[in-house]
């Protein structure tokens, strides 16, 4: 057992290294003046790859390590804080889950911390007693909330919202073959940012759409 967690925090430990040399290099070349923007992006990019790796390690080895409590119904100590998001099912049965943060630039890769995120939400909201929807066929409606300031990637093949589907393969839908899963990507101005993610049956695209026209609340 000794070993093993020690191993364990080798490994996040090298992980953290790695994302603090990564951040060292980028605050040493700005600092020089000699970095275009685009080669900054990119480092920049690395970085956060680097840390968000650090932050599922460590999710995975508190997971694995952490006792659980003796009793499934004990409530815990103090309040649930909402700082990844949260999980909500409408009496339409439509799935939404909403991200505290915008879709991260991701060019090149399927940014594994989005999909461990949205898998968590997930996981929190079935131990809460809840029950998740499935569908054979649905529509997948990625909505964020951003304005000019807050948000500088605005292609949408450059954000990570492949990582969404991922997550819910197998588990809210059957499958995410062209068939089986829609995507829309659309986007709200607002100054508040949050990323909204709806999941709902195919043939009720349209009642949402005209909802979402109206300014109808979709969830309360």
């Amino acid at each position: 057992m000794g070993n093993d967690i020690k191993d364990d925090l080798k490994k996040l430990q090298e992980i953290t290294f790695e994302a603090y040399k990564a951040s060292g290099a980028l605050m040493a070349t700005l600092s020089s003046g000699s970095a275009d923007l685009n080669g900054a992006a990119a480092s920049l990019e690395r970085v956060s790859e680097q840390y968000e790796a650090g932050a599922v390690a460590l999710r995975n080895i508190c997971d694995k390590r952490l006792p659980r409590p003796r009793h499934e119904n004990t409530k815990p100590a103090a309040p649930r804080i909402d700082l990844a998001g949260k999980v909500d099912v409408n009496e339409y049965g439509w799935l939404h889950i909403e991200l505290n943060a915008l879709l991260p630039n991701c060019r090149y890769k399927t940014p594994d911390y989005l999909a461990d995120t949205v898998t968590r939400l997930l996981d929190d909201f079935e131990r809460r007693g809840r029950r998740l929807p499935r569908y054979d066929r649905a529509m997948l409606i990625i909505d964020e909330h951003c304005d000019i300031d807050s948000r500088q990637v605005f292609d949408q093949d450059n954000k990570g919202w492949k990582a969404i589907p991922n997550a819910l393969k197998n588990r809210v839908i059957k499958d995410d073959d062209q068939f089986s899963l829609s995507v829309a990507l659309i986007s709200t101005r607002s100054k508040t940012i949050a990323c909204h993610i709806y999941l709902i049956p195919q043939g009720e695209a349209g009642d949402f759409f005209c909802l979402k026209a109206d300014n109808c609340p979709v969830f309360p």
